[in-house]
């Protein structure tokens, strides 16, 4: 476990949590297994699971547990981190499990790099080396996760791995509620105040493939709406741009093939061949469904099953 001293420790680890005990006990015993020198500690901010945490509470006794009621991860993160007392905040989701060397390596990267660099890991999907690769495990070995596209493209870390140094945190600002992505937004936000961010290939953290092709619908339910919120508040021409970008999504599985085909993250025929399937399904579902909810109401929920609420 994490070494507890009087002192305030170094790091403070910060996970939202919602209906995941099974994965979130998982995650804090990944974090026990740090090789990290330093003190550091963990919060959990349960974000209104429907089941008590109360057992794992008493499993876990130097884990500070925290519930927000304020519906979405970026409220609870908030208020983990109104609650945590380290230099340096880091950010692990409940269904993640984080390499031994996370937190070494993101403490050396942060020794090594100017201020206001915030630093994203690389998220790789966990599988069970016993087993053949399912379609879902290739298509997300490829397709999910892509933190090195996200900082080094678009500028911004998803809030899965992500360390940043906690003065530099309160100059930027907290992390918004559930009708934006957090992530996306808190990066732009960060970006506009001077702040760059820098992939750190050593800092991994291992994320489960989704179960099945609907867990990914609902994934994308969420993403889309969150782009949907966005572009109605935007430019006037947004909605002929919406249509056109939604048939560019449904016609990009041709070019994206060579991904497929030529990815280190998937290996053999089979594998690939199963990603490329997955890929076509999914993006003909995120075309039909930015096409209907363009002219629907729907809007993100964010309930106790983690799911969107589909008029």
């Amino acid at each position: 476990m994490p070494q507890i001293k009087p002192n305030k420790p170094l790091v403070s680890v910060i996970i939202p949590h919602l209906n995941q005990q099974a994965a979130l006990e998982a995650c804090l015993h990944s974090l026990y297994a740090q090789t990290v020198e330093r003190t550091f500690e963990i919060i959990v901010v349960d974000n209104g699971s429907a089941s008590s945490l109360t057992p794992m509470v008493a499993r876990n006794p130097n884990v500070l547990f925290l519930s927000e009621l304020q519906p979405g991860p970026g409220m609870a993160r908030n208020r983990g981190i109104k609650a945590s007392t380290g230099e340096i905040l880091a950010f692990i989701d409940a269904d993640c499990l984080a390499h031994p060397d996370w937190l070494k390596a993101a403490l050396h990267a942060l020794e090594c790099v100017p201020d206001r660099t915030i630093l994203g890991g690389d998220v790789q999907i966990w599988r069970d080396s016993n087993g053949g690769v399912t379609a879902l495990e290739a298509y997300e070995s490829v397709f999910a996760y892509r933190f090195q596209l996200y900082i080094e493209k678009h500028g911004f870390s998803g809030t899965g791995n992500l360390v940043v140094r906690r003065r530099e945190f309160f100059k930027i600002g907290p992390f918004r509620g559930i009708d934006v992505a957090e992530d996306i937004d808190w990066g732009q936000r960060a970006r506009a105040a001077g702040y760059s961010f820098l992939y750190v290939p050593e800092m991994i953290v291992f994320h489960p493939a989704r179960r099945s092709l609907e867990e990914l619908f609902v994934k994308w339910d969420r993403h889309i709406q969150h782009a949907l919120n966005t572009g109605r508040s935007g430019r006037s021409m947004w909605r002929i741009n919406w249509v056109l970008r939604a048939f560019a999504i449904l016609a990009s599985p041709l070019a994206d093939w060579t991904k497929v085909l030529t990815s280190n993250r998937v290996h053999g025929a089979s594998a690939r061949i199963k990603a490329i399937y997955v890929l076509s399904v999914v993006r003909a579902y995120r075309a039909y469904r930015m096409l209907y909810l363009l002219f629907s109401n729907g809007r993100v929920i964010w309930n106790r099953d983690s799911t969107i609420v589909r008029p």
